[in-house]
């Protein structure tokens, strides 16, 4: 299997977080991420757009270890399924183990796809 790569960066001021992802397979997107913290609430949102021409929402949550994104309301495209990423991270913070579920009709959540994030260098 080829290897992804995803970077993070901070952006204007720290005001958001930008991740940048390369999938060299055909029928994987590259993906431009926008992470923005509410200042009212705290509460997180992922700006999601891809080469596909795909955008959406997700919320996010991060509390220091476990990282959420939930996509459960209709944003820019219809919501044909629902999705959630839940990764967790390791101790020592250098990879992020986790997966994509999908949910259609109120059914169950079923796994998409698993996904590890290995820090480089």
């Amino acid at each position: 299997m080829p290897k992804a790569r995803t970077w993070f960066e901070r952006a204007l001021d720290g005001q958001f977080l930008v991740q940048r992802t390369e999938i060299p397979v055909p029928e994987a997107p590259d993906g431009l991420m926008v992470v923005r913290a509410d200042p009212g609430t705290g509460a997180y949102t992922q700006h999601y757009f891809d080469s596909r021409g795909v955008a959406r929402l997700y919320a996010m949550d991060f509390d220091g270890r476990v990282w959420t994104l939930t996509r459960e309301s209709p944003d820019f495209t219809p919501l044909e399924f629902r999705q959630r990423f839940t990764g967790t991270f390791s101790e020592d913070g250098s990879t992020i183990t986790g997966g994509w579920e999908v949910r259609f009709d109120g059914g169950e959540w079923e796994h998409d796809f698993s996904l590890t994030y290995r820090r480089a260098g």
